[in-house]
């Protein structure tokens, strides 16, 4: 399987929509939970910050071993969430910023052999490191449309 163009692209600026939403976005409105127990704006930035590294990490290691298994990951489980969550929202770019930089470098440059190479995901089966790509944007998309829903959602106080 090899890295197509709408992949790459995304990869290169799909997290680029997170400071164009929030360009019209008060700064209440960032941190506003629309229920107790669901995220804000900033959470969800924060987890997207985080969430990074982990896959970064997730493609290293399948990189380096043969099939390694992933349980799924869950921000409240991980305890450094809390400590990106305690960080300012522009810290949270910057850092999604530079480390997408860093991903999108390393997926790039792999060649078809290492992009073929497989990880295990508890719920989805065996993937390449392409289709691991593929569930690492889509995720973040899902992220990215509730973070436009909480910025524009007029139930929302101000």
């Amino acid at each position: 399987m090899q890295v197509y163009a709408a992949l790459t692209d995304r990869l290169k600026t799909q997290h680029l929509a997170i400071e164009n939403i929030l360009l019209t976005t008060t700064a209440n409105r960032v941190v506003i939970k629309p229920e107790p127990d669901k995220w804000s704006i900033h959470d969800n930035i924060a987890h997207l910050a985080k969430y990074q590294p982990v896959f970064s990490d997730r493609i290293s290691r399948i990189l380096l071993e043969d099939e390694p298994f992933f349980d799924r990951y869950v921000a409240e489980l991980d305890p450094e969430f809390e400590n990106y969550r305690a960080l300012d929202t522009d810290i949270l770019l910057k850092q999604l910023n530079e480390d997408r930089k860093k991903i999108y470098d390393l997926i790039t440059t792999l060649d078809d052999a290492r992009l073929n190479r497989t990880g295990i995901h508890k719920k989805y089966g065996s993937l390449t490191i392409v289709q691991w790509t593929e569930f690492f944007l889509l995720h973040e998309a899902h992220h990215i449309f509730t973070i436009f829903r909480l910025a524009y959602d007029s139930d929302l106080p101000e």
